[in-house]
């Protein structure tokens, strides 16, 4: 048979029809499987034995269409040679099942065009991406929780640093369990494609990992793996399950993000168990603001770094531990804050492009001498090494807004977000922002959400609380803002003061907007604690109440106590404006008006709005306050006009100046009732 005669037969036999047909039904049935089945959650390999199976069909297909044809009587053995008489029917009937399938599958493609390719996209985009869940502690002894949450902190660290995938910040992952019921929604909450799962048994010195990587979209494992080692080989098991992650997820790495993962902290296994039970602490002392966890924290430290003076990463945790209390709990001496940057210097010599040394370095000219330009400086180097640093986006944001920045920090919030979702400090921070500039409504949407991630979040409760006062003067909306924060809660950071409210407690304060000022008293009359801050606290707190109810006189003593505690302590501490904001009331309570205004100016001078835009204002309204209790309404009102157009909405708005018995004193100055009766201003910002 010649080639003509073979084509000729090939139409005869309708060769040509079957194979055009198959191809459109076979392609219509792997579009509508890939369309359909994967909504049902079915397994990949479904499809992908439903696309062999049609492939391997096709020359079957052929065959049978050589061998046999479709006649009125059924099917036949065709006749070699025989010219069968087609009926229009037939004809028509092929006709129609191709135009039929061939409609089909070109709906089916447009279908998926428009509509499919929005659902891939989101998934490429999220393809890789991972969560590191906390992982359990199997062990008998239950003190060893520590070294679970440790090992799981390390793997996520080092996939932190990958920058080809998208890794979930554990201050999010720490709201999950172990092992979660509904993988597919914790995924979806977290924005990721995966989860890794996790469990730890330590047990002497033997140390059992179990791993498994789950895809999440479909909940099957993509893989799980069991290590069992010597404790002294738990670093080789954090480097290779972070490696395995990476190839599973074919993330791109680049020769230092390699090293990276390959790379121990320490070969010393106590002392890497020694700052494992550092870290612990120091994540107990940052969620709670305690100063008792911060110095056991620091008391790990520095047993691990006893132990391997080359540890660059206890050296760098050493020394973020340290400025964390600095800001938050009691600022340090110039001579203490001097101390703590020989161990950033030694981190960065051992490993000079180690993350956490390069953010402890930002973090010591941010919080210790507002060094802004060198803190932004480093932290854009951590971004580089840490591609998923949610903590190096915050900070560079609180510079931002430090300077005055207002737009470029709510956007790098925004950006520390996508890496952090389920952390409730960053929509804090957010509102914070939109609350210094006066906008109530963002404010409340923000720490709104803030408390619905952690309802004990006392950051966001307090700041609730005040922005549903100074917006319109609701105390009562206010009290509702804090019901799920613990009582015993006196959160107020240390960097952050000079207004009286904050000395009090703007809990307390609430009852000093309604002039209750023996419940605010009574919230005060508390067990003085062993800890000399909180004694002083405690004694600051008391002296403003007697002040505001006009009952200095009677608090004479205590005082007395109070101005002698707080002048030994600004003798050693001459920088710390905490204690000057505080020594101000002192002197109001004993009448000592003109040493009071003197502290409370070189508080504000010391750090102007052009130096912070966020602390600033709290220092001015601070000495606007102390000049209205002395008198000085000329001085008080000139300050507010200038306040009242400024990001200053934590403490100056219309509608608090009309009901903070602060301003009592001044309240009957027609300058001042002029200013309650002008619509309040619109803040300025960029």
């Amino acid at each position: 048979m010649n080639l003509v005669n073979l084509f000729t037969e090939l139409k005869r036999r309708n060769v040509y029809k079957v194979a055009v047909a198959y191809a459109v039904v076979g392609w219509l049935v792997v579009q509508i499987s890939s369309t359909v089945l994967p909504t049902f959650h079915a397994p990949e390999w479904v499809v992908q034995t439903l696309v062999v199976l049609v492939a391997l069909g096709f020359p079957i297909a052929l065959i049978i269409a050589w061998a046999f044809e479709l006649t009125p009587e059924g099917i036949k053995r065709t006749e070699p040679g025989e010219e069968l008489q087609s009926k229009p029917s037939r004809s028509r009937t092929w006709i129609y099942v191709v135009a039929i399938a061939g409609i089909l599958s070109i709906g089916l493609f447009f279908l998926g065009r428009f509509t499919a390719p929005t659902k891939q996209t989101a998934s490429s985009e999220i393809s890789k991406s991972i969560a590191v869940l906390p992982f359990e502690s199997l062990s008998e002894d239950k003190s060893n929780a520590y070294f679970a949450d440790g090992i799981q902190d390390e793997i996520l660290t080092k996939l932190a640093g990958i920058g080809d995938l998208k890794v979930i910040s554990r201050s999010s992952t720490a709201r999950y369990k172990s092992k979660p019921e509904d993988v597919k929604t914790v995924a979806h909450e977290l924005g990721v494609a995966t989860v890794l799962e996790g469990s730890v048994q330590k047990a002497g010195d033997k140390v059992r990992v179990n791993v498994q990587l789950l895809d999440a979209l479909r909940d099957t494992h993509l893989w799980a793996k069991t290590y069992d080692r010597d404790l002294k080989d738990v670093f080789t098991v954090e480097s290779e399950v972070a490696q395995e992650i990476a190839d599973t997820l074919r993330a791109k790495l680049s020769p230092s993000q390699s090293d990276a993962l390959a790379t121990a902290p320490t070969r010393d296994t106590e002392a890497y168990d020694l700052f494992l039970k550092g870290e612990y602490e120091e994540h107990q002392a940052e969620s709670i603001l305690n100063a008792e966890p911060f110095d056991r924290a620091q008391t790990f430290y520095r047993q691990a770094l006893a132990r391997d003076q080359n540890f660059a990463l206890a050296y760098a945790k050493l020394a973020h531990s340290e400025l964390y209390r600095h800001w938050f709990i009691s600022n340090l001496t110039s001579a203490e804050l001097a101390r703590v940057k020989p161990n950033i210097e030694r981190a960065l010599k051992i490993a000079p492009e180690s993350p956490e040394a390069h953010q402890a370095l930002a973090l010591f000219y941010y919080w210790g001498y507002r060094d802004y330009e060198a803190g932004l400086k480093e932290l854009d180097h951590v971004i580089e090494l840490q591609p998923n640093s949610a903590n190096g986006r915050q900070y560079r944001a609180a510079i931002y807004r430090r300077r005055g920045e207002w737009q470029r920090c709510l956007a790098e919030f925004e950006h520390a977000a996508e890496v952090d979702p389920r952390d409730s400090q960053i929509p804090t921070e957010i509102g914070n922002t939109c609350f210094a500039l006066r906008r109530w409504n963002d404010a409340e949407h923000a720490f709104t959400r803030g408390l619905a991630l952690d309802p004990h979040n006392a950051i966001a409760a307090q700041n609730l609380a005040a922005t549903y006062i100074n917006s319109s003067g609701d105390i009562g909306r206010a009290r509702r803002a804090f019901e799920g924060v613990p009582a015993e809660s006196r959160l107020n950071i240390a960097s952050a003061w000079g207004s009286v409210a904050v000395m009090i407690d703007q809990r307390v304060y609430l009852d000093v907007f309604e002039r209750h000022f023996a419940a605010a008293f009574k919230a005060w009359d508390i067990t003085p604690s062993n800890i000399a801050e909180a004694r002083l606290r405690r004694l600051a707190a008391r002296a403003g109440i007697q002040v505001l109810a006009g009952q200095g006189a009677a608090a004479n003593s205590e005082c007395e106590q109070t101005r002698t505690l707080l002048e030994a302590r600004l003798a050693e501490r001459p920088e710390d404006r905490v204690s000057m904001t505080e020594l101000a009331w002192a002197y109001a309570c004993l009448g000592r008006n003109a040493d009071a205004v003197r502290l409370a100016r070189q508080a504000a001078d010391s750090l102007p709005i052009e130096k912070d835009a966020l602390s600033g204002a709290f220092f001015l309204a601070g000495l606007a306050e102390i000049e209205a209790r002395t008198g000085r309404a000329e001085e008080a009102v000139k300050l507010l006009r200038q306040m009242i157009t400024a990001p200053a909405g934590q403490f100056i708005s219309v509608a608090r100046l009309k009901i903070d018995p602060v301003w009592d004193p001044i309240r009957s100055d027609p300058d001042f009732q002029k200013l309650l009766s002008e619509p309040e201003p619109a803040t300025v910002y960029k």
